[in-house]
């Protein structure tokens, strides 16, 4: 049996398993700002997506496997709350992985102009 909490729990650990790569890139979440224009995009192009698919009955969510709490009478709390795990997951992902190759990049051509 899955519980209503599962949903949850899983984009929780999705961050959870990113933050520490908060020290590896540039400090996303120190970057507010630029952290909202890149994740809010997302968040409204897919939750109107979602609302459209949910009123012309083309999606659902169990209403075992979500809390039961809607934005705006539609929309499952755990959907709004996914749209924003994932961008966030990804883009801490993205910033650790070309801020530390963008490092390596640097120290390198230094390494070669005054060796």
């Amino acid at each position: 049996m899955r519980s209503q909490y599962e949903y949850l729990a899983v984009l929780g650990v999705c961050v959870l398993i990113t933050v520490p790569l908060e020290w590896m890139g540039r400090g996303v979440y120190r970057r507010g700002p630029e952290l909202a224009r890149a994740v809010a995009p997302v968040l409204v192009v897919l939750a109107v997506w979602d609302v459209i698919a949910i009123l012309r009955g083309h999606w659902s969510f169990h209403p075992e496997a979500t809390t039961g709490v809607l934005i705006g009478g539609v929309l499952p709390l755990e959907e709004v709350l996914f749209f924003v795990a994932i961008p966030l997951c990804a883009v801490l992902t993205y910033e650790a992985v070309c801020g530390h190759q963008e490092r390596w990049l640097t120290r390198s051509a230094r390494r070669s102009r005054h060796g």
